[in-house]
């Protein structure tokens, strides 16, 4: 079977959001004002630019699931189990180890000088460093996730159950995980952050998608549904998160430049942690647990990428907007984009390891590699 003909968004879409990220960051230099300017418009430190951009993001996503789905995926609870044992069992302790003997050992030369915390302490920069990426590791993300998982072509309504899953689980460990590995006796959760970022990127459009999915298919059938609004929508969510990225690194592009070689140290183990987690979910315990492709890859990628918006707004709270911390999860942002298309098309390229797969792709022969294995 022959694959199926990318549009130029998703065939160029590496090249389009480095353009963006760019794009972003020379925006937030030449024009500050207007970055300042947008980035004010936020309700307990949600960017409601943002949140627009990310509502066409998910909405094109939630519309396309049929929630019949979503009921029979959560039937299945080995990949729910998977990817809620990777989020907190894991992944937490392997990035504060990763990050411990990059940036607290084998880069701790690179990285001289002390700060004064929002708090009034003195802290070693590269203590700093390690308590932002801290934050990114116990934020499993719960938004972009869903782009992730539609790129690579995996099982959305089991996407979108691991992504409520994960949101309740995120408001009762995140706290709790974020003191015992900051070392410290309790640990400010900005709860309207969460709550608020939850409610905007997933459950609005959720709602959204599934009432306009009903109407359309009700009064104008499955056929047109499929083969027209599906069709017209389809650019709308990759446009929304290039849009995305520009206004994200408009704000933050200030700190990169000024930052490059800090940047570069912190970006080596948060790239490494999010390999590692992903080739422990993806190559070895879905496989392990037997798993189809389609519930593996959204499953791996869900513990791979980070919520970084609650990260970047706790960084800010505990230690400041000019911490190191705050500087490390916006490195999170910068790297993550990129690394995990690269992870959407790995998943797509080693689909046919899985026993079952249905993605249209000349390599996807599971009676073949059943009978093989």
């Amino acid at each position: 079977m022959a694959e199926k003909k990318l549009s130029i968004f998703e065939q160029y879409l590496t090249a389009w959001v480095l353009l963006c990220i760019a794009g972003g960051i020379l925006l937030g230099k030449v024009a500050p004002d207007i970055a300042t300017t947008l980035n004010d418009f936020s309700i307990y430190q949600v960017s409601i630019p943002i949140a627009v951009c990310l509502f066409f993001m998910m909405y094109p996503i939630m519309v396309k699931i049929d929630f019949t789905q979503v009921v029979k995926s959560a039937k299945t609870p080995k990949s729910v189990f998977l990817t809620l044992f990777i989020n907190w069992a894991i992944k937490p302790f392997t990035m504060f180890a990763i990050a411990y003997f990059f940036l607290g050992y084998l880069f701790r030369d690179f990285l001289p000088g002390t700060e004064i915390l929002a708090n009034g302490e003195e802290v070693e920069l590269w203590r700093s460093y390690i308590a932002g990426t801290i934050l990114l590791g116990i934020a499993p993300c719960t938004a972009m996730v869903l782009m992730w998982g539609y790129l690579s072509k995996g099982n959305d309504g089991l996407t979108l159950v691991m992504v409520a899953i994960n949101s309740l689980m995120m408001l009762v460990l995140y706290g709790p995980l974020g003191g015992l590995l900051l070392n410290v006796n309790s640990m400010p959760v900005p709860w309207q952050t969460m709550l608020l970022s939850v409610a905007i990127y997933v459950a609005v459009p959720l709602i959204a998608g599934y009432w306009s999915r009903k109407w359309i298919i009700q009064y104008k059938g499955i056929e047109w549904f499929n083969e027209r609004f599906l069709h017209w929508l389809t650019p709308v969510s990759i446009t929304a998160l290039l849009l995305t990225l520009v206004l994200l690194f408009s704000f933050k592009g200030e700190v990169i430049i000024s930052n490059p070689l800090t940047i570069l140290w912190i970006a080596i183990p948060l790239f490494i942690q999010t390999v590692v987690i992903f080739s422990i979910g993806y190559f070895v315990l879905a496989r392990w647990l037997k798993l189809s492709y389609e519930d593996a890859a959204p499953a791996a990628m869900i513990g791979a990428s980070n919520h970084f918006e609650v990260a970047i707004a706790t960084a800010v709270i505990l230690f400041g907007l000019s911490s190191g911390a705050a500087l490390a999860t916006v490195v999170g942002v910068l790297i993550e984009v990129p690394l995990m298309l690269m992870l959407v098309s790995i998943c797509k390229r080693t689909c046919h390891i899985f026993n079952e797969c249905h993605l249209d792709y000349p390599r996807c022969k599971p009676t073949i590699y059943a009978q093989e294995a």
